[in-house]
Parts: C-alpha cells; sequence; structure tokens
C-alpha cells in the first residue's frame, strides 16, 4: 500500500506531516527513521518530498527517547490519540496524566503535541465527543502547560472553531477537505455509505459552515491537513468498516473547489502553504504549484496493485480545478 500511495501526496506537497499509527506504532526514534527511509524509497522519480515524522504517544513514553529524537531532526512532534479513538490507536493514551513528564519535556523543547481530540467514554455520543474532550481533556492541557504548541488535528465543529479562535498564539487546528464538503447527511445518502466514514466523524451542516468559515477567515491559526487514509475496499464495504477517507490524489482541487465556491481563493495560499510551516517554525517553501480551471473527473476507484482498489473522495465527480504539472506547494 505505502509503495502505491506516496505519490500522490509527493506530487501535491513538498513535505507532509507523516501520522504514526502503524502496526506497530512509530514510538521510537529508530522507527522513525526506518519508516522514513520506506517512505523515501517509494516516492518516485522527479519528486522532491520530505516526510515530517512524528512519534505516537502512550502511558509509557520516555520524555528522553522523545527529546532524542527531536534534538537529531527526527520526531517533528508528537501524537496524542486516546486509546481506541481511531485505526490503530490501541495503544494511545488512557489517562493524560500519565504522559504529563513528556508535555512539560516536550514544552521545554518547543516541540508540537498534535491532537487527535476525542474522547471514547462509551456514555458520551459519537457526535459529541469533540466537544467533551475539549472540555475534559483539550483546556486542561492548555492550561496546565501554557507554552506548549498543539495543533488540533482534523477538526469538525463549531466547539472546536471557538477554542482555537479564543486561544493564544500556540493553539492551531488543521481541518480535512472532507470536513469542508461533506456532513453526516453523506454518510446515509440513499443507504450506509462506508467511503464517507472517517474518525473524527463529519457532524452537522453547521459544524461543517464553521470549518469552512475557519478556512476560508486569513487567520493563521487553521491550516491544511489532509488526514489521507487509504483503505482497501473490500476493507471498507464490510460489517465492520475502517473509518478513514483517501482524499491525496485530489486534495488541492477539493480544497481550491471550497475556497472558489466561497469568493476566497486569495486566502488559498496561505491556508496551504504558509500558516502551517509558520506555525511550525519551518521555512515557506520556495517553490509551488500551478492550478488550471480546468474540469477533471475523479475515478470511481484507484488501482493498489497488487492488494486490490480503494475508493477517493470525490469519485465519480468532476472537479472545477485540476494541478498543472509536477506539485511541490
Amino acid at each position: 500500500m505505502l509503495t502505491s500511495i506516496v505519490a500522490y501526496t509527493a506530487r501535491q506537497f513538498r513535505r507532509a506531516i507523516v501520522m504514526p499509527n502503524l502496526t506497530p506504532p512509530i514510538t521510537t526514534t529508530a522507527a522513525a527513521e526506518a519508516y522514513r527511509a520506506r517512505i523515501l524509497a517509494s516516492v518516485g522519480p522527479g519528486l522532491a518530498f520530505e516526510p515530517l515524522m512524528i512519534c505516537y504517544l502512550t502511558d509509557d513514553s520516555d520524555p528522553d527517547e522523545i527529546a532524542r529524537g527531536h534534538e537529531a531532526g527526527v520526531f517533528t512532534a508528537c501524537k496524542l490519540y486516546p486509546a481506541h479513538a481511531t485505526t490503530n490507536a490501541d495503544h494511545g493514551v488512557t489517562d493524560i496524566r500519565k504522559i504529563y513528564p513528556v508535555l512539560e519535556r516536550m514544552q521545554r523543547l518547543g516541540m508540537p503535541l498534535l491532537l487527535h481530540g476525542e474522547v471514547t467514554d462509551p456514555d458520551v455520543d459519537i457526535f459529541d465527543r469533540e466537544a467533551v474532550f475539549i472540555e475534559r481533556i483539550y483546556a486542561k492541557i492548555v492550561a496546565d502547560f501554557p507554552a506548549l504548541k498543539t495543533v488540533f488535528e482534523h477538526i469538525t465543529t463549531a466547539d472546536a472553531v471557538s477554542f482555537v479562535e479564543s486561544g493564544g498564539p500556540n493553539l492551531a487546528a488543521t481541518i480535512t477537505p472532507h470536513h469542508l464538503r461533506i456532513n453526516r447527511n453523506a454518510m446515509f445518502s440513499g443507504g450506509i455509505r462506508p467511503h464517507f466514514y472517517c474518525l473524527p466523524v463529519a457532524k452537522r451542516e453547521r459544524h461543517r459552515l464553521a470549518l469552512r468559515r475557519a478556512a476560508i477567515s486569513g487567520s493563521p491559526k487553521f491550516f491544511l491537513g489532509t488526514d489521507s487514509a487509504p483503505h482497501l475496499t473490500g476493507q471498507k464495504e464490510s460489517a465492520c468498516g475502517c473509518a478513514g477517507i483517501f482524499n491525496a490524489p485530489y486534495a488541492i482541487e477539493s480544497y481550491a473547489a471550497t475556497f472558489d465556491e466561497d469568493g476566497a481563493l486569495d486566502k488559498l495560499e496561505a491556508f496551504a502553504s504558509e500558516h502551517g510551516p509558520r506555525f511550525y517554525g519551518r521555512p515557506l517553501n520556495t517553490d509551488s504549484i500551478v492550478l488550471e480551471r480546468v474540469d477533471v473527473v475523479v475515478p470511481q476507484r484507484i488501482k493498489m496493485p497488487p492488494e486490490g482498489d480503494v475508493v477517493p473522495f470525490h469519485a465519480g465527480e468532476t472537479l472545477p480545478w485540476r494541478l498543472a504539472g509536477s506539485g511541490h506547494g
């Protein structure tokens, strides 16, 4: 799967935050270096691409190991997955207090914390898990570690938008192309639509509109994050289908369509290429991509030899923008 999908991201993006929820998860510097090497070997000719590696936090994460990886230029950030919150999150954190020594060290290092913002308590409705996470966990992290940079990954609610907007300069968020375009109705339109199922799950229409307002606002607190997740068609169309949407093949075209619809194309470059690097303290890329106002038909399926195929986001739709030439931005 890795060799089949990396080029889709590399042709659009010069670098990417690489999620560490593999099996087994990326918890050590050595594992991250090995994973980075596998990614680079799969990029293909003619594409310059920098994978930014992330450490998967567990209850037993070692602050010294994380510091070594960060100081060696291997770990860009750490990712907090609440235990069982999403795909391959079985090893995630069960109690935020167990990683306070790690967060203290990260704060001193200036190392960002990335958060999958959902609680997993069975008594909390799945559509409320993000809002409850803010109240029970995220607000406490921000209060206890005010100098810690945090990124609220793939936000899905107006609650998250408000929380980020009201926070200080160390608080930012990413927004996916699919959460800007679908609400929870997409999963049930005419029957069960498993290819629109992701975690965090899409929410009500008012939340989608709040995300769109945040994305096009020009605020440096909000920036691009695809959360692209490829799962074979058979793994999605099953009795217990996998969570995730494979948007990498047409991610920038999807974002362009959204910004265009809202009359905010002048805000797209900053959202896609400036706000994120500046928050992470990285230089802006000097090369660029070109988008043409030309219709592009998204295929129903994309072959993933030898495993099978994947249904991409926007499958069967016509997008009004096309990426022209080799992509890096």
